[in-house]
């Protein structure tokens, strides 16, 4: 051996290497006093000893072979070790330390062992020297490359936790359904993230009215996601309600709104068994939580063949789930929004058709299957005095609670104005009167709060259509009448523009189709070949029921969703029997009145109706008497017999009589009280020809 350093560490090396195995119970011996952090996590234990006993006889290869340690790569488990630090979340910095405590202390065994076999002191100054230049060598070159391994593996897992993020804001949230988002947020989590996921929302955030909890109870939850969906290990099923135990992890998690990241036994009663029973299953707790609320609680589960979850993996957990709270919370919002709207419109639309006798309707409404919200269509039939029906379909201008609000105030103004008999262009001009009064109220500029409306009268004695549209699509009809040249006005609210009646004819039987127009819009279909369309329907169902027809057009017109709401009116007119009108042209000589009186009782003698004979007579008698005294000639006596008996007299006059109580020494005022008091209802109506004063009874049992 002599005095050569590299002979004497070749054979230190021989000698050591039987006793390499003792060497690296030293090693982890002073890198646990040194590094105890670092043994917390037990299932490394393994691998730090395998990655020393690596490390020792790398390193005793370099000083029997008189190896380049610069040359010298790093063993494998050291790189493997790297990287499992990496995906732990373990820190770096700690890894180098252990490495050099580790080096520093086979330097010692080294140098201990070194004087049994030689006690000359210039050599072993040498050969400490050419060793402890070597160790730094050695340390170095396994640092930097430990450093590599460990690098590439963080930006391996950022690359990777982007994609998952990535995917999360694609995937989550992309409809308005709170359980369809839950099961997107289990989508994302069972992909490259976890092996299980779990769901659970609570019962009172998938009920309409929010509900409540009994006070101390545990909250009740409701599994709406799962996956996978085929693991039978879950003792709770998908679509099951269910209470985590008190105190336990769950529930104190869903109690203090804090995620938890726990190592749990696979016998737990909420998790699914780990598939090796000495593994024990990593699992993240999230609660979901959105706008100071909590909706419920998310768990990703790894089992034995995924390393556990890390604080990294804890993060981006978080964002997930945050993300997909926020989604679900306003699925939640719409959800009660959108039913909140369609109660309320659906309370303010007529649920049941008034009796009349004038037409046999059948209606529709669908709303829209936008996000948007319910919109402000309406329809509505209402009767009117002499057998009439006033037959109405409007549209306001945007969506939500306020358009629904605002649909309810006009369908009660058009019922108000329509009592009182106004023509369908008077009572347009008095409706957008109202809208633009509704502006005012709200601090709205002209034409922000618009409306159109469609109004029509339909008399089954004279067969006649009388309508008028403020901005709205004109109807369709069965009969052989031109509807294209229906005026049709502003829509309500722009305020100063006339509106105009149109009037026509139609036969008996004839179909009317009043409709907004969602109907006719589509994106695949342009308006005209809808009408035409509509018109053909109509047209193929002369005898069909008219509730048969509605589902015709809805059927034949509509997508599945349409883009906006649709409101369907639909009307087969009817002819009043002539046997059940009568009609007296009356001189204007007050002498006339007791041929009307006459005229009356003979006709109610014809119809059976000789209970009503005193108080009929007696109404006719006023009703005439004011028509010769107040009115204009011609006057007209007409009786309609149809579910109430109604007694209408005409004169040409526009002067409308008025309601008074008479005082006792007062000769006149009396009549239309006793009318009013006698009869059911009375009322005047207003024509271009003069005025109609008019008065019902019911009919005896």
């Amino acid at each position: 051996m002599g005095t050569d350093p590299e002979a004497f560490l070749r054979r230190l090396a021989q000698e050591l290497r039987p006793q390499s195995s003792r060497s690296v119970e030293v090693i982890l011996e002073r890198v646990s006093e040194e590094l105890p952090e670092l043994w917390e996590h037990e299932d490394l234990a393994a691998i730090v000893l395998t990655d020393t006993a690596a490390h020792v006889t790398a390193f005793l290869d370099v000083l029997e072979h008189g190896l380049d340690a610069s040359q010298v790569d790093a063993p494998s488990d050291a790189l493997e070790l790297a990287r499992l630090f990496a995906r732990r979340g373990l820190s770096l910095s700690s890894l180098l330390r252990a490495y050099r405590i580790g080096q520093l202390s086979f330097l010692q065994l080294l140098q201990a062992e070194a004087p049994r076999l030689t006690d000359d002191a210039e050599l072993l100054n040498a050969a400490a020297m050419r060793m402890t230049e070597a160790a730094f060598t050695y340390v170095d070159r396994n640092s930097e490359q430990v450093v590599g391994a460990y690098h590439e593996e963080r930006d391996r897992r950022l690359r990777r936790h982007l994609v998952v993020s990535s995917e999360a804001g694609r995937r989550i949230g992309s409809t308005l359904d709170i359980v369809r988002t839950a099961e997107e947020l289990a989508g994302v989590g069972i992909e490259d993230f976890a092996d299980a996921v779990t769901v659970d929302l609570l019962e009172s955030a998938l009920q309409e009215d929010g509900g409540s909890e009994p006070p101390g109870a545990e909250p009740l939850l409701r599994r709406v996601a799962q996956l996978p969906s085929t693991e039978t290990g879950f003792p709770v099923a998908v679509g099951r309600t269910h209470r985590y135990p008190p105190h336990s992890r769950p529930a104190r998690t869903l109690a203090t709104g804090t995620s938890c990241l726990a190592q749990e036994e696979g016998s737990s009663p909420w998790w699914p068994p780990a598939s090796d029973d000495d593994v024990p299953l990593s699992v993240l707790l999230l609660p979901l939580q959105a706008r100071g609320s909590t909706l419920g609680l998310v768990q990703f589960v790894r089992g034995s063949t995924t390393d556990p979850f890390d604080t990294d993996d804890l993060h981006l957990a978080q964002e997930i789930a945050a993300r997909a709270a926020v989604s679900m919370d306003n699925a939640r919002r719409y959800t009660h929004e959108r039913l909140t709207s369609l109660t309320l419109q659906r309370s303010l639309l007529p649920r049941h058709t008034a009796e009349q006798s004038a037409v046999r309707t059948a209606s529709r409404y669908l709303p829209s299957g936008s996000r948007g919200g319910v919109g402000g269509d309406w329809y509505d039939v209402i009767p009117l005095s002499g057998a009439r029906v006033a037959l109405v379909v409007g549209d306001v201008v945007g969506r939500g609670l306020h358009a629904a609000a605002t649909m309810g105030r006009l369908r009660t103004a058009v019922r108000a104005f329509a009592a009182i008999d106004l023509m369908p262009d008077e009572l347009l001009t008095h409706l957008d009167d109202v809208v633009i009064r509704m502006q005012s109220e709200e601090g709205r500029g002209n034409g922000e709060l618009s409306a159109t409306c469609l109004y029509a009268v339909y008399d089954p004695v004279s067969r006649t259509c009388s309508l008028a549209s403020a901005g709205h699509v004109p109807p369709i009809t069965s009969a052989p009448a031109d509807l294209t040249d229906v005026l049709i006005g502003p829509p309500l609210g722009l305020g100063g523009l006339p509106f105009e009646t149109t009037h026509l004819t139609l036969p008996e039987g004839s179909l009317l189709a009043l409709y907004t127009d969602g109907l006719i819009q589509s994106r695949t279909r342009d308006v005209d070949t809808a009408r035409a369309a509509l018109s053909d329907i109509l047209a193929k169902s002369p005898t069909a029921p008219v509730e048969e027809v509605c589902d015709r057009l809805f059927s034949t017109l509509l997508p599945d969703r349409p883009p906006d709401d649709v409101a369907l009116l639909v009307a087969r007119t009817r002819v009043l029997d002539p046997n059940h009108v009568a009609t007296l042209d009356l001189p204007s000589d007050p002498a006339a009145v007791a041929k009307a009186r006459a005229f009356t009782s003979n006709q109610l003698d014809t119809w059976d109706l000789d209970e009503l004979g005193f108080t009929t007579e007696l109404a006719v008698s006023e009703l005439v008497t004011n028509a010769i005294r107040y009115g204009k000639p011609p006057v007209r006596l007409r009786l309609i017999l149809q579910s109430t008996l109604t007694c209408e007299v005409f004169d040409s006059s526009s002067t409308a009589p008025h309601l008074r109580h008479a005082r006792d020494f007062d000769e006149n005022g009396r009549g239309l009280l006793l009318v009013a008091q006698l009869t059911d209802r009375w009322g005047t109506r207003h024509s271009r020809e003069g005025k109609v004063i008019w008065a019902e009874q019911k009919l005896p049992a």
